[in-house]
């Protein structure tokens, strides 16, 4: 059986309960040998199948939220689960869309897909202990957005997903879940450890192919994502950093030096370095 129509399949599937298995089948029947990546390719899907709720607004339109209160506390633990479904659709996307590609970058991804729809589902069983569910809330498409823009090019969607948009997502994790702590959330913050820690290998994987493909094509990794950076409408990195993370995803620290936006004159596009970063919420 071929992974990419395999994959096609399980993106395409609209009901969270069945995405969520099939996601879990697929990488489970991946490690068993049962798909192979040759042969009959076939043709991408555009969209990822997605439930009729939560409502999906622009990014710009969605609200600061304070951690003042029952609502607002529920509201962060959904953007959060809708971050992870979000990324349960990536992760199966890169499976999808790009051929040709080693063995090992499928297994990745798959590994991806799986441990995102665990995290979903941590947060979504959180949510409900807060008397909500997944839905319940709008929600916006901002990483998904990224993903569309950077379909033409396994690349651009290793630069721009994992090592910019979920990169983003190791810088903001501690100071979540501090305050989450603060509120008396000890729960929630102890899932945030789970989810910091995959990410570091999410983050890490991206890293991992994205030098890869750079060595393909005889690109110097660390100016290349520069460059990257550089395409309108792409939010910059900016501090704080999880240094440790980063490090630890991939990441040196001259090229963390480099990226920070407040000493690269490079980065001073004020229109674009203050929007807030697609697919992470907005400071609780």
């Amino acid at each position: 059986m071929n992974i990419h129509f395999a994959a096609r399949s399980v993106l395409s599937e609209c009901v969270i309960e069945a995405k969520l298995a099939e996601t879990e089948r697929l990488h489970s029947e991946w490690e068993s040998g049962a798909f192979d990546s040759d042969g009959d390719f076939g043709a991408p899907i555009a969209n990822a199948g997605i439930p009729e709720r939560p409502l999906l607004a622009s990014p710009a339109s969605m609200p600061r939220r304070q951690l003042n209160g029952p609502e607002n506390h529920a509201a962060l633990i959904h953007a959060l689960a809708h971050i992870e479904f979000n990324a349960i659709n990536l992760a199966l996307d890169a499976v999808q869309r790009f051929a040709g590609l080693p063995r090992e970058f499928y297994g990745d991804w798959l590994v991806v897909a799986a441990e995102e729809a665990y995290h979903f589902s941590l947060l979504r069983n959180h949510l409900r202990g807060l008397d909500k569910d997944y839905g319940d809330f709008p929600a916006h498409a901002g990483l998904w957005e990224m993903a569309e823009k950077t379909a033409h090019d396994p690349l651009a969607r290793m630069a721009l997903v994992p090592r910019l948009l979920e990169a983003r997502g190791l810088d903001v994790t501690p100071d979540i879940q501090r305050k989450l702590r603060g509120y008396g959330d000890a729960a929630g913050a102890d899932i945030l450890d789970i989810i910091l820690r995959d990410e570091i290998g999410h983050v890490a994987a991206g890293d991992r192919w994205f030098k890869f493909l750079c060595a393909q094509r005889g690109l110097e990794p660390e100016s290349a994502f520069r460059n990257l950076l550089a395409t309108p409408g792409v939010p910059r990195p900016r501090r704080p950093f999880n240094e440790s993370a980063r490090l630890a995803a991939g990441f040196s620290a001259q090229e963390l030096a480099e990226l920070d936006v407040g000493k690269n004159p490079a980065y001073q596009d004020k229109d674009i370095a203050n929007q807030p970063c697609p697919g992470k919420p907005a400071r609780a």
